[in-house]
């Protein structure tokens, strides 16, 4: 697919759908491990930082025309060390404790017993990810049950779901290639209708950091 369908959602009227950013609280040495061999512990920590922030200023943009909410689940650090960085215009929320897949159905189930119409969870580390790529995301929720955003290195950047889907958390090798084919794998073992978004970039690693520094150039 080369092209985003961006046009009228068709989706449920009243409440929004809660965007939940997953990020981490930048202590050096606690995040962007594998950077830190690369740029340092405080490097790697001051890009955490810029890219939180990148991202976190993308989809609020974007929530000015579209029904998001803006839930932010963080790791390390404390509410108010967060709300002191990032501001008090979102909502803040402790990350569950366990592996990736335990902390994303905690996410979504919380998200959801709001009585929200679906929620969508994407990391910091997609700087390319846009307004439009959430706009295609609502639209596809209207059709299917999921919206994956394939990552370049074979996980994805974004997840969307109108209901919690569990098994589409369980048994996935986080952190490695295989995390987008298990999560289709598990999707159609389940009966579930997905719709995959345009490929993005993850930045990761350090051949990722010319993408990360041609978008910091280009917003300049």
């Amino acid at each position: 697919m080369n092209q985003l369908e961006t046009g009228a959602t068709d989706q449920p009227k009243g409440k929004p759908f809660g965007l939940m950013l997953f990020t981490r609280f930048p202590e050096p040495g606690r995040t962007k491990t594998r950077l830190i061999p690369h740029l340092g512990p405080a490097g790697a920590a001051a890009l955490q930082r810029q890219m939180t922030e990148h991202v976190l200023a993308r989809v609020q943009g974007a929530a000015q025309r579209l029904p998001l909410a803006i839930e932010v689940h963080f790791a390390g650090g404390s509410q108010e060390q967060m709300q002191a960085w990032l501001g008090d215009a979102v909502d803040y929320y402790p990350q569950a404790e366990g592996g990736l897949g335990d902390r994303l159905i905690a996410a979504f189930s919380q998200s959801l017993a709001m009585g929200r119409p679906g929620a969508i969870a994407i990391g910091s580390d997609c700087p390319a990810l846009g307004a439009d790529h959430l706009a295609a995301t609502l639209k596809a929720l209207s059709q299917v049950d999921v919206v994956l955003g394939p990552a370049t290195d074979g996980g994805y950047y974004l997840i969307g779901l109108r209901q919690l889907e569990p098994a589409l958390f369980k048994a996935i090798a986080w952190g490695t290639d295989q995390v987008l084919a298990q999560t289709l794998t598990a999707a159609k073992a389940q009966g579930l209708t997905v719709k995959l978004l345009p490929p993005l970039t993850d930045i990761d690693r350090p051949e990722d950091l010319p993408q990360w520094e041609a978008i910091v150039a280009g917003s300049r």
